[in-house]
């Protein structure tokens, strides 16, 4: 796994993440607007959007026009359970499944907790779990009451102020990580009462799956 810290996550500044907020609200955003909802120079939004590229978190699109002009540059946010295909993404769910499938071959009895998960929900559980380590949590897998307890949340101190957008916007990510990956599996809620410097990840199966 990553040895990447929560300092260095995608989401460590809170202006990537007023930036996918806005995204949420509505897609394919320019530059140019990102900028004027944020307040921020038009070249700091174009050095974040970059950040949440190479992280996965963002794609870019060309402008289909019918009329003279350039077409511009469009920005949308891989967040959701309806979330789109990141190339980067799609990369990063393959390779922790590999991962995982590897560690589970050496070391089988390493996961109790999945015995009784299937093989998509199981490379589900691969994908949010090394999202959630490689951006600086310690996730642990509940398979009783089908959480994950995230801790190490450094938010939670340095952006009090903005919890709630943080954890609605991490929610939004996770949805999107196991619907890259594809699977039963559902992030449905965050709950950070309970746990202290961290939250409680609500997961669910779907119910074609149920």
């Amino acid at each position: 796994m990553s040895s990447t810290t929560a300092g260095y996550s995608a989401i460590s500044s809170y202006s990537r993440v007023e930036i996918l907020r806005l995204l949420t609200e509505r897609t394919r955003r320019t530059i140019t607007e990102l900028s004027e909802a944020t307040a921020l120079h038009p070249n700091t939004v174009r050095e974040h959007l970059q950040r949440l590229e190479a992280d996965g978190l963002v794609v870019r699109t060309i402008e289909h026009r019918t009329t003279r002009g350039r077409p511009r540059v469009l920005f949308t946010a891989v967040m959701g359970e309806a979330a789109i295909s990141s190339p980067v993404a799609k990369r990063k769910v393959r390779e922790a499944a590999n991962r995982g499938d590897l560690m589970r071959r050496m070391i089988p009895d390493a996961e109790p907790d999945t015995r009784d998960l299937d093989p998509d929900a199981l490379h589900q559980l691969d994908a949010i779990v090394e999202h959630l380590a490689d951006s600086g949590f310690d996730p642990a897998f509940d398979a009783h009451n089908l959480t994950l307890e995230v801790r190490r949340c450094h938010h939670q101190a340095t952006q009090a102020d903005h919890r709630e957008t943080l954890c609605a916007v991490h929610l939004g990510i996770m949805q999107g990580v196991l619907t890259e990956a594809g699977g039963p599996l559902r992030a449905v809620a965050v709950r950070p009462e309970g746990v202290p410097n961290g939250c409680v990840l609500q997961l669910a199966r779907s119910h074609a799956a149920a």
